[in-house]
């Protein structure tokens, strides 16, 4: 499972990111629209499937066998790619939109699969670092896969390798799905509701009775709001504050990404393995106050405007940068160190019948915080400065947090850990 979910969400970032470049240095000029639009539009088409299809998924995730279903969706997967290769090779653009939000839609059907899957096949003394290595894999592919989709744009025949690569990795996401082990079916008899409204509502009020898992669930939210405040930015912070070009945005996301890897993987020593939410004031107070150390370092900044943007290595050389790209850092940390412990309380407390549904109705949630964040951004940098837009929201930060751990602590323990302490290893 670990490399189903690698090999996934690395293709999802080589084919999203190779698209937003081909948008913004070819297809926009060719369509005559403008390059924000165009970009937009994708970051809308790849998001709206898991606001339609979360509930949805999770009902067909809880229902039927887990690795068939993986498998399936990773030949679809496969299918979706071939298609996209035609598109670009032809520059059939409408065709790429199409197999965007085809790829968010297969994406969409696997996070139920995936979250639910580790609790079924993992003790419970295993599964904050299975958590941990989730997230780690997750950063790490989300980083390479947007690196490579750079490296591809520039070739000779880029479109043909972008066609070869994607279709390649999506074989091997189905090859890994192939050696998923087989997992008991835990709703069998559970009729589904092809309604996706409905069963929207449905999974959202069911979650709602049980306030653990709702509060789970809004924390964990909260940091995708979080991190999309800042990730957004990061073009802007390299072209605008530090004049940087291309090789600054990659080496400040692969920063951010690697502190996340990081702190994910810290969290079963610091946890003792065990599920626990003691993790989450030190996490909230790394984000809060490296967010707003990221303020005054980037309002502290005085390097001269280069007649060609700087590179990442001649950055380097000037002391005023080593702060900032610290504080990336250290806020990737915190946030890998804030999301596994609630990952891992959000799997071990779902109900076993209705685990995946929660999964599901976390992720409509998830892109909800996302789309909030996003508006979030506009309205504060119409008034505000990229800087000032960090510190807002490092204050918001301590309002929402200290809000969540209240909740968190109140409603601790108040629903069984449900694991598996015999794993399914056939």
């Amino acid at each position: 499972m670990f490399f189903t979910q690698f090999f996934g969400a690395f293709n999802d970032n080589v084919f999203k990111q190779a698209l937003i470049l081909v948008l913004t240095y070819s297809a926009a000029v060719k369509l005559g629209m403008e390059v924000s639009l165009l970009n937009n539009l994708a970051a809308m088409l790849f998001i709206l499937p898991y606001f339609l299809f979360s509930a949805l998924a999770g009902q067909i995730a809880d229902k039927y066998e887990k690795s068939l279903l993986t498998r399936r969706i990773k030949l679809l997967e496969i299918i979706i790619m071939a298609v996209a290769a035609i598109g670009f090779i032809f520059e059939i653009y409408s065709l790429l939109f199409i197999c965007l939000f085809m790829m968010g839609a297969q994406s969409t059907f696997f996070g139920p699969i995936k979250y639910a899957y580790l609790p079924e096949t993992m003790h419970r003394d295993e599964l904050v670092a299975a958590n941990g290595l989730f997230q780690t894999s997750t950063s790490l592919a989300i980083l390479t896969g947007m690196m490579l989709a750079g490296v591809l744009t520039q070739l000779y025949l880029a479109e043909y390798w972008l066609a070869a690569v994607t279709i390649f990795v999506a074989i091997l996401g189905y090859l890994a799905a192939r050696q998923i082990p087989k997992t008991t079916v835990r709703a069998a008899d559970l009729d589904i509701d092809w309604n996706i409204v409905r069963t929207s509502y449905g999974i959202i009020k069911y979650l709602y009775s049980l306030p653990l898992l709702f509060f789970i669930i809004l924390a964990n939210s909260w940091f995708w709001f979080y991190g999309a405040t800042f990730l957004t930015q990061t073009p802007e912070v390299s072209k605008v504050l530090l004049h940087g070009d291309e090789s600054v945005v990659i080496f400040l996301l692969t920063l951010f990404s690697v502190g996340i890897a990081i702190g994910s993987l810290l969290c079963k020593t610091l946890t003792k393995n065990q599920v626990s939410f003691r993790l989450l004031p030190f996490g909230l107070a790394g984000l809060t106050l490296f967010a707003a150390l990221l303020y005054f370092s980037l309002n502290q900044l005085s390097l001269p405007a280069p007649v060609e943007p700087y590179g990442i290595f001649e950055l380097i050389t000037h002391r005023d940068t080593w702060p900032v790209f610290a504080e990336l850092f250290l806020l990737g940390f915190s946030g890998g160190v804030y999301i596994v412990p609630l990952y891992t309380a959000m799997q071990a407390y779902a109900p076993i019948a209705h685990r995946s549904r929660i999964v599901g109705a976390n992720n409509i949630f998830n892109a909800l915080f996302m789309v909030v964040s996003a508006i979030f951004a506009i309205v504060v940098l119409a008034m505000m400065t990229l800087p000032e837009l960090f510190a807002i929201t490092a204050v918001v930060n301590v309002v929402v947090g200290a809000f969540l751990y209240i909740k968190l602590t109140k409603y601790d323990r108040s629903l069984p850990i449900n694991t598996d302490d015999t794993p399914m290893l056939s």
